[in-house]
């Protein structure tokens, strides 16, 4: 009976030991390969606090190279200013220079142009979008003056306009409106065919067409559309102060060129970046607020 016990005593040990036996490190690998495979599935979805960490690092690496680069003497002062003389002279330009109404007039020129060109191009980009007559006869020309740069245009819009403010928002809209027609008219043509269809079985006319299943479904992706070109047009802003201005940041930058204030030239394409960023930031905005089923998707 005694032995008897003792060899079932033994037997119920042996799958604990068994158990205790297992290394340690068996658990986290198979967890540190789910993680790691959750970084880089193709447009998977991250943690918001990890998103906002790594934008942070993505935003705030440049300029710690950027510092650790002029610290360590690598760079002529004249030719690369440091982050902290860049600052310097942005307070400067704050205090005495007139920052506020340079930004001021630069931000007016830039939404104008870009407004008369969503203004334009957005109709325009529908009708190219849904109606092939119209297609096959704008869009090859529309094609065409795209390529043309809106530099070139300088001359003629001098001419046409003459220098006032009119010739600074003409050359931004040249520069995104032909870009904005055809980014819309693919954005219209992108609406599935099936919703077209399903509307005109129920009866749909053609402006009902138009008004109820088309531009619904192909509005989110024209207000990116509208983002990104906005973005173009800030890109415009330097070309289009070339234009005998007086004020604005990108006069300001070229001004800073002739007197190699290299430390201006720096603040100023920053804060452009900086407005640019915000204004992105703003559509993006927009974007949830309007159309919040495409945050959960």
């Amino acid at each position: 009976m005694t032995a008897h016990l003792s060899l079932s005593a033994n037997t119920n040990l042996e799958p604990r030991v068994a158990v205790a036996a297992q290394p340690v490190s068996a658990e986290p690998a198979p967890v540190a390969k789910t993680r790691r495979a959750r970084w880089w599935r193709i447009r998977g979805d991250l943690p918001k606090t990890t998103v906002w960490t790594l934008a942070a690092a993505g935003l705030i690496s440049p300029f710690i190279l950027w510092w650790a680069y002029t610290a360590l003497g690598l760079a002529d002062p004249m030719f690369m200013p440091s982050p902290g003389a860049v600052l310097e002279r942005l307070g400067r330009w704050w205090s005495s220079e007139g920052l506020l109404t340079d930004i001021g007039i630069s931000v007016w020129r830039v939404m104008a142009g870009f407004g008369a060109s969503a203004l334009l191009a957005l109709p325009l980009g529908l009708y190219i979008g849904t109606y092939r007559p119209v297609q096959a006869f704008l869009e090859p020309l529309t094609d065409f003056i795209r390529y043309m740069p809106a530099v070139a245009f300088i001359p003629l819009v001098m001419l046409w306009v003459g220098i006032d403010e009119g010739s600074k928002v003409l050359i931004i809209f040249i520069g995104t409106f032909f870009q904005m027609v055809l980014m819309v008219a693919e954005d219209v043509r992108r609406v599935p065919m099936t919703q077209i269809e399903a509307a005109q079985t129920m009866g749909a006319n053609r402006s009902e067409v138009v008004k109820l299943v088309i531009l619904p479904s192909a509005r989110p992706a024209i207000l990116d559309t509208l983002r990104i070109t906005c973005g173009w047009a800030w890109t415009y802003l330097v070309v289009a102060e070339l234009v005998a201005a007086n004020s604005g940041l990108g006069y300001a930058i070229l001004k800073a060129q002739r007197y190699m204030h290299t430390d201006k030239i720096f603040a100023g394409i920053l804060l452009i970046g900086l407005i640019g960023l915000l204004t992105d930031q703003a559509f993006r905005w927009l974007s949830r607020r309007a159309f919040p089923w495409r945050t959960q998707a």
